[in-house]
């Protein structure tokens, strides 16, 4: 993990606290989450006024909201298989917290505060951009303000191949908790997909997301 932040940490304990749900002790990651979150806009507003001077301020601020999101935050937390070293209470163990998009995309932002704290705004930017650049690199700046659902329609439209379709293979958690375990079939490329999320709609968009980077992967 610490290889693809490119960050080593000088406090050890600030990365625990980074991985701790407030589930499973007290000194939990949401105060690190909260710094996080602000050093993460403030990186990719600066990088994007400086990559591309050409865009006004709406189309920059369209392409900060679609990129510092929950959906691109689980992307890196499997990058960096976050899932498997997050501390978590016993009740979200059960209820697969440790898939919850939620709770991965927070401790991604508690890992951006915890370098902060540790080695200073700079060790914090770059941490940042060695997750984004590789991914915008990947990714066409005019579809970022569309969601992996229509994307994955449209491509699979323009090749006027059969739409996806989606189905829940599994449900945990009490009413008011459910976590969503999706898939996602395009039978016509041969493409089956997974996806997690608070509600089949979250769920649904993550697999079509897996799907979309799929097919790009190939072609």
């Amino acid at each position: 993990m610490c290889g693809q932040l490119g960050y080593v940490f000088k406090q050890p304990r600030l990365l625990q606290r980074a991985l701790t749900h407030r589930s499973y002790a007290p000194d939990h990651n949401e105060r690190l989450e909260f710094l996080g979150d602000s050093i993460l806009g403030c990186v990719i507003a600066k990088y994007l006024y400086s990559e591309y001077p050409d865009l006004s301020e709406g189309d920059l601020s369209r392409l900060r909201s679609n990129l510092v999101k929950e959906s691109t935050l689980v992307i890196f937390a499997q990058q960096l298989s976050l899932g498997s070293q997050l501390k978590l209470g016993e009740g979200e163990l059960k209820s697969g917290g440790f898939r919850r998009p939620s709770i991965l995309a927070d401790a991604v932002e508690a890992l951006f505060g915890a370098i902060f704290m540790d080695g200073g705004f700079v060790a914090a930017e770059q941490a940042v951009l060695n997750l984004f650049v590789p991914y915008l690199a990947k990714v066409n700046i005019s579809t970022l303000g569309k969601d992996a659902k229509t994307l994955l329609q449209e491509y699979l439209q323009g090749r006027r191949l059969a739409l996806p379709v989606y189905g829940v293979i599994e449900m945990q958690g009490v009413a008011h908790e459910q976590l969503f375990q999706v898939e996602c079939v395009v039978a016509s490329l041969k493409i089956t997909t997974q996806g997690a999320g608070t509600s089949r709609r979250n769920a649904e968009q993550q697999a079509a997301l897996a799907a979309y980077q799929l097919i790009g992967n190939k072609t």
